[in-house]
């Protein structure tokens, strides 16, 4: 197995190299359904966020931190389906992350992995304003 990534301040999923359901559909039950052994060391860290998104959509009275679960949940089973895309997002974000060589090409190729990644996920925006 390859190492494992570096946890970065500007990651935008729980970077751990498993193997996801590809079937898994953009929702809060799903995604924490299916619960197979490759993905049990995420479920901690999926349960926490999701107790989180609850307790402040309440206290906001507002959607908003559930859709942003899901949005990042399923995010994170766009990638991690295609293992090889995964392997290239953490390489990347190394490379943003050491801050060695600049950053721009590195920060394109994210933005397409995501773009994809986004539209995978069915979380593409609709010109109504919808997610």
């Amino acid at each position: 197995m390859p190492p494992q990534p570096a946890t970065s301040a500007h990651c935008w999923y729980a970077p751990r190299r498993e193997r996801v359901d590809p079937h898994a559909r953009a929702h809060p039950g799903s995604l924490a359904g299916g619960r197979g052994a490759h993905r049990a060391s995420r479920i901690p860290a999926l349960t926490q966020h999701l107790l989180d998104a609850k307790s402040n959509a309440r206290q906001t009275r507002s959607p908003a931190p559930l859709r942003a679960f899901v949005h990042t949940w399923a995010m994170f089973v766009a990638v991690e389906r295609h293992p090889g895309r995964a392997a290239r997002l953490w390489e990347l974000e190394r490379i943003v992350d050491a801050g060695e060589q600049d950053p721009r090409e590195a920060i394109t190729e994210i933005l397409a992995i995501r773009e994809v990644a986004e539209a995978e996920a069915g979380l593409r925006r609709t010109g109504t304003g919808e997610i």
